[in-house]
């Protein structure tokens, strides 16, 4: 593993299963770092706030600046530990984009052909239309797993999707893009979505035909690349359908912070271990054929490495391609060498930054939402709360509490709890409060 980044190994959770009653209260204290640079403005406790927001007052916002993308290890002390990914389920959506928990959608690695044509079968290709960042598939997962560990084991604990989660980590080294989430904490567990607008939704959804073409040749180098049967020959894999997904569900930890994660795996080498040894993620990218093409491609690496060291992918395989769409060279990369590749360079990136930054930004929130399920009396539902958090490049993070209007939109008319779904609500959480 790289020295860069402390990773630890997955603990068995038999001190936590043994906490005392009075460990383990829903009520976090979390203790943000000393960084000046943190600052949170709450005048009030969440009972209050209620109060304030029924009586037309401001809701409260609170606000983190932009991190630093420099370690100072005398003022930041050792690298935050990041604990080896548990694999704890994983699930199928099927063309009719249905979730099953089995292995139906899971593809094996082959070796793609020299020179494919990535254009190939673009007239084929069944687009999943773009929508909202909605948990109910991994919350589905989660349901089946959870009976199995400890009642507290996420007390004080995340969970969200992958891409959630790689969006937070390298917000250090974002410059252009923003980001939204929607949280929640119900009975000590935060629940992290991405807030994506209406507009925002059309704007992915109606791309012009060139970048539509562009986006279909990482997909179709996942198909040559792939095969429903291990072992296959070389060759094109089907035509593309992106509702057809398969899914990991991992546990972790960030610091002291349990993080349950879900996200899509694109296939696996040689064989399914049920471990994450044989995962594999694929890519592409252009061909490289000068310093600036080179410092660009380091800069994907960022990415490219946080999704997969999320999951606990050990292999990024990329393609890389002409802008034609012509398939070049493939290359292998180990996700944690990865940053040993780029450590020292001009414009490179540090893990441990991210790391550091992704554990500030956690108990920033934790700290914000805490006691957010609020009591109501017999016969009445408990009042959701639901914070909208923005990231600016530049800028940093600003935390506000949603009016009721705001919570009406996020739901979308769907019956939901907050963005929670009813059923995760009423199956799992409003029976346990």
């Amino acid at each position: 593993m790289s020295p860069t980044t402390k990773r630890t190994q997955p603990d068995p959770d038999a001190d936590e299963a043994k906490a005392p009653p009075e460990q383990v209260k829903t009520k976090f204290c979390p203790k943000l770092t000393s960084d000046e640079s943190a600052r949170i403005e709450r005048e009030d406790t969440p009972e209050r706030e209620v109060e304030a927001a029924a009586a037309g007052k401001p809701l409260p916002r609170l606000e983190l600046t932009y991190p630093s993308k420099t370690l100072s290890p005398g003022e930041n002390g050792p690298p935050v530990p990041f604990q080896q990914p548990t694999p704890l389920t994983t699930f199928s959506y099927d063309s009719e984009r249905e979730l099953r928990f089995d292995d139906s959608s899971l593809r094996y690695y082959v070796d793609p052909p020299h020179g494919a044509d990535l254009r190939h079968g673009y007239e084929k290709w069944i687009k999943r239309p773009e929508e909202k960042g909605r948990l109910d598939g991994l919350l589905r997962a989660w349901l089946r797993v959870r009976n199995g560990l400890p009642d507290e084991f996420m007390n004080g604990g995340v969970i969200a999707w992958r891409g959630v989660m790689t969006r937070i980590l390298t917000a250090p080294y974002e410059e252009r893009e923003g980001w939204q989430l929607n949280v929640m904490c119900v009975n000590g567990t935060v629940y992290l979505e991405e807030h994506i607008s209406d507009a925002k939704l059309l704007e992915k959804e109606n791309l012009t035909p060139h970048h539509r073409l562009q986006t279909y040749y990482g997909y179709s180098f996942e198909s040559f690349c792939t095969s429903g049967m291990p072992h296959a020959k070389t060759g094109w894999g089907g035509d593309v359908d992106t509702n057809i997904q398969w899914c990991s569900v991992v546990k972790t930890k960030l610091g002291n912070t349990r993080l349950v994660i879900g996200g899509e795996v694109d296939c696996v080498r040689g064989k399914s271990t049920k471990t994450n040894d044989t995962l594999v993620e694929l890519k592409t990218s252009l061909t490289i054929r000068g310093q600036q093409d080179e410092s660009r491609f380091e800069k994907k690496l960022l990415k490219f490495y946080f999704q997969s060291f999320l999951l606990g992918v050990p292999e990024i395989i990329v393609g890389f391609r002409s802008p034609a769409g012509k398939l070049g060279t493939v290359q292998s990369f180990q996700t944690m060498q990865i940053p040993r590749m780029v450590r020292g360079k001009p414009g490179s990136w540090d893990p441990n930054v991210c790391l550091g930054w992704g554990e500030r930004f956690l108990e920033f929130v934790k700290e914000a939402v805490q006691g957010d399920v609020h009591s109501a009396p017999d016969g009445v539902e408990e009042v959701p709360v639901v914070w909208r958090v923005e990231f600016k490049p530049g800028v940093g993070i600003s935390m506000s509490q949603l009016g009721p209007e705001a919570v009406e939109e996020v739901q979308e008319g769907s019956d939901r709890y907050g963005f929670l779904p009813r059923w995760y609500w009423e199956g799992s959480l409003y029976n346990q409060a």
